[in-house]
């Protein structure tokens, strides 16, 4: 949530204004960084469960539970973070000194998400994740808790989630069932990671937004970890990916418009005017105009909740968080296809995207490989591999054969870049997870499914110890 102290009060003029606020995201490209984000299921140990209640399930926020782990961490290391609150509740830390740049955030059912900071290689991305672990590690054994990256709770109902004091969330679990059949579901039972990452021009970003965008259902297949709902296997592979299928069309997906040639800045702020808005903030508060038009409001049209109020930039960078495309363009790019999962399939997806996108020759290569089907087919694929992940049809064989290449040009992508560790390894190294799969071995999902009708007997929750982070 925004802090409104930090908000642009400056009005909004034009169009023009808005796609200038995105231009002005471009770097050159020695200044191109990588942000990874990554969300992970709270769990309360069989030794902790109170009374009452089955061991496995989501901590709530108090007693004991997600307030607890925000403290904990902010007392354990003081001084490198403080407290992000929303109307008095602690719902966040934003980092300070060596954490400068990062923030640890909530999703609606206290998902818990390390927003990490913008590093120049995938070396600093390692660390840091394993920095994040590690800290956690002494909060969770004093709290009886734990942490686990799945893309979709295994066995939880949704009257099984707890909700977290966040403003922006009540109104959208209210306006959530409006739009789609699955939303409140994407909020309180699902988890990702993504990573966000930089362009150097409106060209640079266009070629980069219609790559990825493209390719996007081939990461949901080649990370698909999330085959169970409510205990059992669904058929599903990623039942995250098969969620947004249903959330809000309006404002998800692979809008067929970020493919049309004349797809830009502005193309973008256009579209994003007529998605739906969610809420402002006025005063310090979140209010809800959920549903309200953001380009009539500009256009001066009296809307309710909007009377006597003059839309700013800051109202529209708000907006932008709430267009939940598979790649949203902000002042970058953030990949959004990818269920959460390992540590090392974490790292594998960005480094995935780094490797195609930050190499000038492996864009290319990318691009051409894009180019040889329509855009319609890649959006048709986003329908299928939520069920079928790389076994998915795809140009008269699998979506395997794709995945591959996509891979291929990857590695020589971060060959390229040559940006080597203390051991004088390579990034290319991260990807070696992805290169087991497409060379026929087992995704995530297809490996939790083989534990379940094999050595766990059936019994899912055995899910949580083995991917515990």
């Amino acid at each position: 949530m925004s802090n409104p102290g930090d908000q642009d009060t400056t009005p909004i003029e034009s169009v023009t204004q808005l796609a200038g606020l995105l231009a002005a995201g471009a770097k050159p490209q020695d200044a191109w960084r990588i942000g990874t984000e990554h969300e992970k299921f709270g769990f309360i140990r069989p030794q902790a469960t109170p009374p009452g209640r089955a061991p496995w399930l989501p901590p709530p926020y108090e007693p004991d539970g997600i307030h607890a782990v925000l403290s904990s961490l902010r007392d354990q290391d003081r001084g490198a973070w403080h407290d992000i609150r929303d109307t008095g509740a602690l719902i966040g830390l934003k980092g300070r000194e060596a954490h400068r740049g990062a923030s640890i955030s909530l999703e609606p059912a206290g998902q818990f998400e390390l927003s990490g900071k913008p590093l120049a290689t995938l070396h600093e991305t390692r660390a840091e994740m394993q920095e994040h672990f590690d800290s956690l590690h002494p909060v969770c054994d004093r709290l009886g808790l734990g942490f686990a990256p799945l893309g979709f709770h295994p066995f939880a109902r949704r009257e099984d989630m707890p909700t977290m004091p966040k403003s922006r969330y009540a109104i959208m679990r209210n306006y959530m069932p409006k739009v789609g059949t699955l939303g409140l579901d994407m909020m309180l039972r699902t988890c990702t990671v993504q990573v966000n990452l930089d362009f150097a021009s409106e060209q640079d970003m266009v070629r980069k937004m219609r790559v990825s965008l493209a390719l996007q259902p081939v990461a949901t297949a080649l990370f698909a970890n999330s085959p169970f709902y409510e205990g059992h296997p669904n058929g599903l592979l990623s039942n995250r990916a098969h969620v947004w299928t249903d959330t809000d069309n309006q404002r998800s997906g692979m809008p067929l418009a970020f493919f049309a040639p004349d797809f830009g800045f502005e193309a973008y702020v256009e579209w994003l005017l007529d998605v739906p808005m969610y809420f402002i903030m006025r005063d310090g508060r979140i209010h809800d105009v959920a549903g309200r038009s953001f380009r009539a409001w500009m256009n001066g049209d009296t809307q309710q909740g909007l009377e006597g109020l003059t839309p700013t930039l800051g109202d529209f960078e708000d907006h932008m968080t709430t267009a939940f495309t598979d790649v949203r363009l902000k002042q970058f790019l953030e990949m959004r296809g990818a269920d959460a999962g390992s540590p090392a399939m974490m790292l594998a997806q960005s480094a995935l995207w780094v490797g195609l996108l930050y190499d000038d020759a492996a864009l290319a290569a990318a691009d051409a490989l894009v180019r040889e089907q329509p855009w319609e087919s890649y959006v048709a694929l986003r329908a299928a591999v939520p069920r079928h992940g790389l076994d998915a049809p795809w140009a008269g064989g699998v979506l395997r054969g794709l995945a591959g290449r996509m891979v291929a040009i990857a590695t020589d992508g971060l060959r390229a870049r040559a940006r080597k560790d203390a051991t004088g390894q390579d990034e290319a190294r991260y990807l070696d997870p992805l290169h087991e799969i497409t060379s026929g071995g087992p995704t995530q999902a297809e490996a939790w499914l083989q534990a379940y009708h094999g050595r766990w007997g059936g019994d899912v929750t055995r899910i949580f110890d083995e991917s515990a982070i």
